[in-house]
């Protein structure tokens, strides 16, 4: 099977998502926010650049359309689950964010059986973006040591709380779209 460029980026994200969570979770290591930190922005400039590529040479194709969604949400909900293992993101954000996620992908699916195209909308765009810059910040935030650990905490479950914001916001408005496209009763 030949794999193209995008499609292969978008993999070595997948790939790199745990190797990512070790480094986040695992505070015997030296720097490991640090190091969690630069894994976590080169996987998080794959996505940028495998979309990018994708359009511009003309090789989107199903397995991408699969895979980059999947590669987005396995780094993004490994960051949120690394948080919350060391008090830096409240339960309830990734319910939120994972219910959202869980919603989208079955709609997604029955699109796809009824070859229904939903197409992508900037609040998606919105929604990844806020999370890769804030999840990016709070590692920062925590390898500086600024500020104790309860204040750390305070700030990054604010952003997390905008994270949940707007991937709510984006999941309504995926839903909506859905509801005027898609027959439910089928």
């Amino acid at each position: 099977m030949k794999i193209n460029l995008p499609n292969l980026l978008t993999i070595i994200r997948i790939l790199m998502s745990p190797i990512f969570l070790v480094f986040l979770t695992l505070t015997s290591i030296p720097h490991h926010y640090l190091w969690a930190f630069i894994i976590f922005v080169i996987a998080s400039i794959t996505d940028f650049v495998d979309g990018n590529l994708a359009r511009k040479n003309n090789q989107i194709t199903n397995l991408g359309k699969l895979l980059d969604p999947l590669a987005d949400k396995m780094l993004t909900t490994a960051a949120f689950l690394g948080f919350m293992q060391t008090g830096l993101c409240n339960i309830w954000v990734l319910m939120i964010v994972l219910t959202r996620e869980f919603t989208v992908t079955g709609i997604r699916m029955i699109a796809t059986v009824q070859n229904v195209v939903i197409p992508a909308n900037i609040w998606g765009k919105i929604k990844t973006v806020t999370q890769m810059v804030f999840s990016s910040v709070i590692m920062l935030l925590a390898e500086i040591s600024i500020m104790p650990h309860a204040t750390l905490a305070t700030v990054s479950n604010i952003a997390m709380w905008i994270i949940a914001a707007s991937t709510l916001i984006s999941g309504v408005i995926y839903v909506i779209q859905a509801i005027k496209v898609i027959d439910f009763s089928k």
